[in-house]
């Protein structure tokens, strides 16, 4: 069921924006949050229909660990986008906590606010016990934690309950985000929206969405599978130049690989000098959905993976060493999208 014979538009899916607020060498956490903001702004100038940040802990080159309070930031400037999360670590706080904090958000920002969950700590062990003390996570345990989460958010759930205040009665869409199989089952048979990770998973992809498309059942939240595909897009005028910039994603990757993280480093004339045959192999393995090309090659890209995903919605990651050229990356997107 992987190829489908059928040819799907780029202008008949959604776009939206992930966003790590990347830290760069030689940059401030605050210039990072200045940035995310100035690209949710012109993001939804372009017509992109949802902007989410992801919660990452310990990592030197991510500053939205505190993933709630960037999204009241990027919401109060901005009025018309989504705005969300991609994701939520769930194992990592009290599903309460969640329920209120996103309870708060949509209260805030009424209609805007997305829920994206993922079951990865998005950190290391260390780390993952220093968030959560005690708690030793295996992921095992997401489906109650979801469960919890979920009723929390119901309008009346009955007397002797803990509540959650703001959150009890409030619609806010929850996603479940994936890199593998487990959660593209779980969203199939809850009937919820999937998000799957294909800018560090791309091997997976297809299995994953064919996994939840199949164990798709019809609920109250949706009547037909919803998927949407998370990309690293790095567009520019020429090939030549996105190629050059897109070496900032692959040293990001390459650190992770050897252990070495450190904030996004500037793009480099020859990867080569920098990576071996070895990590050259692994990397084109992990980063291999990534697109980085003018506007003709990243269309045509774009087309291709649409037509092998057949994807409901496209999420583009840019991580870009220098801000104008990243906007400029999604505003070349956007000219895709719109038909341009």
């Amino acid at each position: 069921m992987t190829a489908h014979n059928h040819s799907k538009p780029l202008n008949d899916i959604r776009y939206s924006v992930l966003d790590l607020s990347p830290i760069i060498a030689g940059g401030t956490i605050a210039e990072s949050f200045q940035n995310t903001l100035d690209i949710a702004q012109h993001t939804e100038k372009w017509g992109f229909h949802r902007y989410w940040m992801a919660e990452h802990h310990n990592m030197p080159f991510i500053g939205s660990s505190a993933t709630s309070v960037l999204i009241n930031h990027i919401a109060q400037g901005t009025s018309t986008i989504r705005v969300g999360s991609g994701g939520i670590m769930l194992p990592n706080h009290a599903p309460l906590i969640i329920a209120e904090h996103f309870g708060t958000l949509e209260s805030l920002h009424p209609g805007r606010i997305d829920l994206g969950l993922g079951r990865a700590p998005g950190t290391d062990q260390r780390t993952a016990m220093a968030l959560r003390k005690n708690h030793r996570s295996t992921g095992d345990e997401f489906p109650q934690l979801l469960e919890e989460l979920r009723s929390y958010f119901r309008p009346d759930p009955g007397k002797g309950y803990v509540r959650a205040f703001p959150g009890q009665g409030l619609d806010i869409p929850i996603w479940l985000l994936g890199s593998s199989g487990f959660s593209a089952r779980l969203a199939g048979q809850l009937g919820l929206p999937f998000a799957f990770a294909s800018h560090f998973s791309p091997e997976n992809t297809i299995p994953a969405l064919d996994l939840y498309r199949r164990s798709f059942e019809p609920s109250q939240v949706l009547e037909k599978p919803y998927a949407m595909v998370g990309m690293n897009i790095v567009a520019a005028d020429t090939d030549e130049e996105a190629e050059y910039l897109g070496t900032s994603l692959q040293q990001q990757f390459l650190n992770l690989v050897r252990n070495t993280e450190e904030p996004l480093q500037p793009p480099v004339d020859n990867m080569d000098e920098v990576w071996t045959e070895r990590e050259k192999m692994a990397l084109h393995q992990q980063l291999g959905a990534s697109i980085f090309g003018s506007k003709v090659t990243v269309k045509q890209r774009m087309q291709q993976f649409l037509e092998e995903t057949q994807a409901d919605e496209m999420m583009i990651n840019a991580q870009i060493y220098d801000h104008r050229a990243r906007l400029r990356s999604f505003e070349i997107v956007s000219e895709i999208m719109n038909g341009d």
